[in-house]
């Protein structure tokens, strides 16, 4: 058979790659099962973007352009068709008329000529939509050129759509999955960096101003503003969200007692800290959660399911594909 992908350019990077892999082996799994299934299939891919300035700038991959553009087909938008244009408001006038038995409309010469010096930005679409508007709401059958101007919409001066949003067409395409991996990535780090440092003030009793020069960063926001008293003073370049959090008090020689830390200090033990290192792979996590919910419902696949909120067939599928020994 054959398949028709229209406005290939707007697909996104990730799917023209699962595209370019059912091109090239004719292998692809279907929505929720595992298995295999071959196809062979014609494929005609539709566009109004220049995909070479759309590889050029990142949009589309060149791999996949490569294998679509076997037999590349130009299709001229309807303001390069000439004559054409009266030959097709003709067929859909007639087409309009034929289905609602109505008499057909006829242009007179002075329309032809406005019809034909009309851009049509709305392409083919437009030309159609106007036919048949003329064929619905007007009761003469002839057409003039000063009635035909109140159905064309005004030429601006540039058919160019508005942009919405900046954005730099030189570089990558950047979307905003990966820019909250990043947030997520950046945010992780500091909060291991917090977690050891606080241990380390635990366990050695301290936590003044020698720390806070040494880590400007992760304190920034919750220093004081301005030099407190007895000489203590922010790190340089610290922003102020909390100003009294951290202000040692009158009298303490610029050192913050954390009350209570002395009275247990039998009781600090070594722990184990996350690291930078820990995975965050989407199918360890799946893979770890299903094998908890099948230690807590006793390796019973229904209940395991139900808290885990996904069909008992899905989870069969899931054991099979990560080969979860149930016995274990």
């Amino acid at each position: 058979g054959t398949i028709f992908l229209d406005e290939i350019a707007e697909m996104p990077l990730g799917t023209q790659a699962r595209l370019l892999r059912v091109l090239e082996s004719g292998e692809f799994i279907r929505v929720g099962s595992s298995k295999i299934q071959k196809t062979d299939v014609r494929v005609v891919a539709a566009t109004n973007v220049n995909l070479l300035e759309a590889i050029e700038k990142s949009r589309f991959r060149e791999d996949l352009y490569y294998r679509l553009s076997t037999i590349p087909i130009y299709v001229p938008p309807l303001r390069e068709r000439g004559n054409d244009i009266e030959l097709l408001f003709r067929k859909f006038t007639s087409d309009f008329s034929e289905k609602n038995r109505v008499k057909p409309v006829a242009l007179t010469e002075d329309a032809k000529a406005l019809l034909l010096r009309y851009r049509f930005p709305g392409n083919i679409r437009q030309l159609k939509n106007l036919a048949e508007q003329i064929s619905l709401l007007e009761i003469s059958r002839e057409i003039d050129a000063e009635r035909l101007a109140q159905y064309l919409p005004k030429e601006t001066g540039s058919q160019v759509p508005a942009r919405l949003r900046d954005i730099d067409p030189s570089g990558p395409a950047f979307s905003e999955r990966d820019l909250l991996y990043k947030v997520l990535f950046d945010m992780k780090k500091d909060v291991n960096d917090l977690k050891k440092l606080v241990y380390q003030a635990v366990k050695e009793e301290k936590l003044g101003h020698e720390t806070l020069r040494e880590h400007p960063d992760l304190f920034r926001g919750i220093t004081h503003e301005e030099p407190a008293a007895d000489g203590f003073a922010p790190p340089p370049g610290a922003a102020v969200t909390h100003p009294k959090l951290l202000a040692p008090p009158k009298g303490s020689n610029g050192v913050i007692e954390l009350n209570g830390f002395p009275d247990h200090k039998g009781e600090v033990v070594d722990i184990q800290h996350e690291t930078e290192d820990d995975s965050l792979s989407l199918e360890k996590k799946e893979k770890e959660m299903i094998l908890r919910a099948l230690r807590k419902n006793n390796n019973t696949r229904r209940y395991a399911a139900q808290d885990l909120g996904i069909s008992e067939r899905t989870l069969y599928r899931k054991i099979k594909q990560y080969e979860i020994d149930e016995q274990g």
